[in-house]
This record gives C-alpha cells, structure tokens and sequence, in this order.
C-alpha cells in the first residue's frame, strides 16, 4: 500500500474523518478537497507571508518543530531529497512551506538555522512561525493536531498537505515513510494540469 492518504475535505474542515489510500490510475487526477486554509504568518527572515503569495506553483505544506528529537528532521530531510529532485522546478514551479507547531521556541532566527542545517534552499522553501492562537487555529484547520507535553517535547500528527498552483488542497501524506518519487510526481502533476 502507498504512504499517501487522502484525507477528505470533511476531515480538513473539522467534521468526520474519513481517509483512503491514495492510488489513482495513471491517467487520473489528484483529487480535489478544496480551498486550502489561507495563513499570513512570519518566515524565517522575518516578512510576512500568505497562502496567496505561492499562487501559480504547487505548494507542499508540513507542520514541524525545530527540537523535535525524531520525526521532525526526518521529514525535512526527506522533503531537502525532493527539493534536490526537483531540480530547476524547484521555487519556479514548486515551493515547500514548513510551520512550526511551537511559535514560543521557533522564532525567524531558531527556524533560519533549522533550516540551513537541513539543506532547505530557502530561494524556494519557507519556514514560518507566528503567534500561538494563530499556529494553533491553522493546525486545526489543517487537521493536525497538536499538544506540548509536560517534558516540552509535542506529540503532532504528520500531515504533508499538496496545494495545486489555485490554492485548492488537492491531498494530504500521513506520516513520514510516503515514497519520494511518487511524491515529486504528484508535485509536478500539479503544476502540469491544465
């Protein structure tokens, strides 16, 4: 079974989850889930920046934390393996955007070093942070979950959101075993449509 989950866009918008596994035929198109949750959050150089601001490239969307001890640099160095794949389509027709779920740790400088230790091309990659409620209310919207334990680590759902070039969340991977080539392949599916 592929590692990529379809999360449905009930589950997105906060009612019912329902999931299937992602196999579409070869000549099939990405399903559509609906309009991604916009944001205005603070990258990792300290400027603002929206959801509409990636409008016209296909968009992967992470929820990450720069001291996560596990999970966290492991699906930034898949995504930093992608980016490499991708080659010229990377920040011309493709951007990657990373949130963090802890915004009182993360700050611009914390998630420039993040990044920068990970490889991010930060031409096409952005890290963001912003206030607590704001973090916490984009999570949800999202569905992903989040919650700080007494130790200061945060137990979160991996959820690796594409967004097609009109802002649509077209799919979502569950976890961080997903197969890089299929995922680059749906990254440029995006981007291809007409």
């Amino acid at each position: 079974m592929k590692g990529l989950i379809i999360i449905m866009a009930l589950a997105v918008l906060g009612g019912t989850t329902a999931a299937r596994a992602h196999d579409p035929p070869d000549d099939q198109r990405l399903p559509v889930l609906g309009p991604a949750p916009d944001f205005a959050l603070t990258s990792q150089d300290g400027a603002r920046v929206t959801l509409e601001d990636f409008r016209g490239k296909a968009v992967t969307l992470t929820f990450i934390y720069t001291s996560c001890p596990d999970y966290c640099p492991l699906l930034t160095s898949k995504m930093a393996q992608v980016q490499d794949d991708l080659g010229a389509d990377f920040g011309s027709r493709v951007a990657f955007v990373s949130i963090t779920v802890d915004p009182e740790l993360d700050t611009p400088e914390v998630l420039k070093h993040y990044a920068e230790t990970h490889g991010a091309d930060l031409a096409g990659w952005a890290f963001l942070t912003g206030e607590p409620e704001a973090i916490a209310e984009l999570t949800r919207r999202y569905g992903v979950f989040a919650a700080k334990s007494v130790d200061g680590e945060i137990d979160h759902t991996f959820l690796t959101s594409l967004i097609d070039p009109e802002g649509i969340l077209r799919v979502q991977y569950i976890g961080v075993r997903f197969d890089p080539d299929e995922f680059r392949g749906d990254l440029l599916s995006l981007v291809g449509e007409p």
